[in-house]
């Protein structure tokens, strides 16, 4: 499989004269392979934890357990590889997705059903941006999917969905998680699923 080079990043801050200084510069501190399901790499890069966000020179929040969604009124960036699906993972991985889920600390996120179109249907009450940076993914939906290459972006809105990898190497993306609330039309499917 491929192997994606380390993510590099560059924290900055202010010393005590209030100078802009670079307060980390080196490879992420939390990176975590998930066990149930091997190859699936999360990159945990930054998160604020309410909106406004204090600017400041505040701890490190990627420090501490694993979570899919975003804080409460906060954001979160993360890199995640995606592994190929296997006729395995597709055949047997609806049952295992209880304890994938909660190893990434939300296993309540997971909606897969027998008639799921895809193991890893899953669902937030968040926006996130997902990028494709490298490989190619398809994003699916309870209606309809979607082939991404290097460059495409989904802006997804509480909507149930998966990402399958069906092109047989790894995929590289940056997701942008934004804490939200289900709009009121929605917020009845949201409840059933």
């Amino acid at each position: 499989m491929t192997e994606f080079p380390a993510i590099h990043r560059v924290v900055t801050g202010h010393d005590a004269e209030g100078r802009a200084v670079i307060s980390q510069n080196g490879p992420l501190p939390t990176v975590i392979p998930l066990a149930s399901i091997p190859g699936t790499v999360f990159h945990e890069v930054w998160a604020t934890l309410q909106t406004p966000v204090p600017v400041g020179n505040e701890a490190d929040p990627t420090l501490g357990p694993l979570t899919l969604p975003p804080p409460a009124n906060g954001t979160r960036i993360r890199f995640v590889d995606i592994p190929p699906d296997t006729e395995d993972f597709l055949q047997t991985g609806a049952a295992k997705m209880g304890a994938a889920f909660s190893e990434i600390g939300d296993k309540g996120a997971s909606t897969v059903t027998a008639t799921s179109p895809h193991p890893l249907m899953h669902r937030t009450e968040s926006v996130d941006y997902g990028i494709v940076i490298s490989g190619e993914m398809t994003l699916v939906l309870d209606e309809g999917e979607v082939a991404l290459k290097p460059g495409s972006v989904v802006i997804q809105r509480g909507t149930n969905h998966a990402w399958a990898n069906r092109s047989g190497a790894m995929c590289r993306m940056l997701f942008v998680l934004i804490d939200g609330t289900y709009a009121p039309e929605i917020a009845l499917t949201a409840q059933a699923d």
